[in-house]
């Protein structure tokens, strides 16, 4: 089901059950957004974690927020602190704290309040396989991710590992939303490919905003 201003290519999507694509929805922020990612990223540096396997991510990361994503060969977690320099992660940043309850709330989850802003930064041919979001103490709250550059082919896949992912473009200012029923959905992002965007060049930005503690 779709609604909204379709001539200015903003339109709610409800793709199944607890998943809900807010296209364009990220796009009045814009400026504020990039600002505040360019901030968290000159105090805590994007990096290429390790996975407990002791392979290198190809996609570069960090966070803001009360706490962040980690990997390394201790596994997969939230930390306090970033690894990395010992500090606290930067704050969340007010423009997209709004953004992400606003979104959650206009997806059909009321009260969601981020905790988590995980940064993720592809360059061509960087990809995310699938997998879960599962390190969190609980599973009622959505995953709310935010589209910021290039355009992204990010799979939506099922519960099961095996399940036949669906493909579903991810362009500039698109906001995603998943969680009821399909919280627990495998996901992942198809290898990026070259595109130049007029902002961020080359380059894609994705905020995923959660509830982790």
């Amino acid at each position: 089901m779709a609604s909204g201003d379709l001539f200015d290519g903003r339109e709610r999507c409800e793709l199944d059950a607890g998943v809900v694509l807010l296209r364009g929805r990220a796009l009045d922020a814009v400026p504020a957004l990039l600002a505040a990612l360019d901030a968290v990223i000159a105090a805590a540096p994007l990096r290429q974690m390790v996975t407990p396997g002791g392979l290198t991510m190809s996609v570069a990361m960090t966070n803001c927020g009360e706490c962040g994503w980690v990997s390394d060969r201790k596994g997969y977690r939230y930390a306090t602190v970033d690894p990395d320099s010992g500090r606290p992660w930067p704050a969340m940043p007010p423009p997209l704290a709004r953004l992400a309850t606003a979104a959650a709330t206009e997806a059909g989850f009321a009260d969601f309040a981020a905790d988590v802003g995980l940064v993720n930064e592809y360059v061509p041919g960087t990809r995310l396989t699938l997998h879960q979001d599962r390190d969190e103490a609980s599973f009622a709250w959505p995953i709310v991710s935010v589209s910021l550059g290039a355009t992204a082919t990010f799979l939506l896949g099922g519960l099961r590992r095996r399940d036949r992912p669906q493909r579903l473009p991810l362009r500039h200012g698109d906001v995603l939303v998943w969680g009821g029923p399909a919280r627990l959905r495998y996901h992942g992002v198809l290898p990026l490919k070259a595109e130049s965007h007029p902002l961020l060049g080359e380059r894609r930005l994705n905020v995923t905003l959660r509830r982790a503690l």
